[in-house]
């Protein structure tokens, strides 16, 4: 009788293995792609997010829109506040009054690590809000309002 590799706790070993490898690269910031995992590793998708699942219960890793997960450092903030919110910051930030020019979006999108389309559903959502105001595609955004948390809710 050969004996044949048990299923069940396969996924715990490959969260071990990622565990490993996001302890021996302080530089990691993603897990690596669900089918990278499943190349390397031999296994199913399932096994791969059941072992997403332990890291994350154990407060290695969390998802993060898109599908990816990102990789959780002890003593690390994270600001997990809505998009728009964390954007109508930087008015108040860069100390900008109603008139001024705001930041592009593209510039947006490499500081807050986002895709130029996200951003720019963001600033329209500013838009909506009244904080922002547009003259059409390729102008400048400009400062409408300065917000503050009561009107942000």
């Amino acid at each position: 009788m050969t004996q044949q590799a048990s299923p069940r706790g396969t996924f715990l070993e490959v969260a071990a293995a990622v565990k490993a490898q996001i302890e021996a690269d302080p530089a990691i910031t993603k897990l690596p792609a669900a089918a990278d995992l499943m190349r390397a590793h031999g296994v199913s998708r399932g096994v791969v997010l059941r072992a997403f699942g332990v890291l994350q219960r154990e407060g290695v890793a969390e998802p993060e829109p898109g599908g990816r997960w990102r990789v959780i450092r002890s003593g690390e903030q994270v600001d997990r506040r809505p998009l728009p919110e964390r954007i109508a910051d930087v008015v108040k930030e860069e100390g900008l009054e109603a008139g001024a020019a705001f930041p592009s979006a593209s510039d947006l999108a490499k500081r807050f690590g986002v895709s130029r389309p996200t951003m720019t559903k963001a600033l329209d959502k500013l838009e909506a809000a009244g904080v922002l105001a547009s003259e059409g595609q390729g102008r400048v955004r400009t400062v409408r309002a300065v917000p503050n948390r009561e009107e942000r809710s």
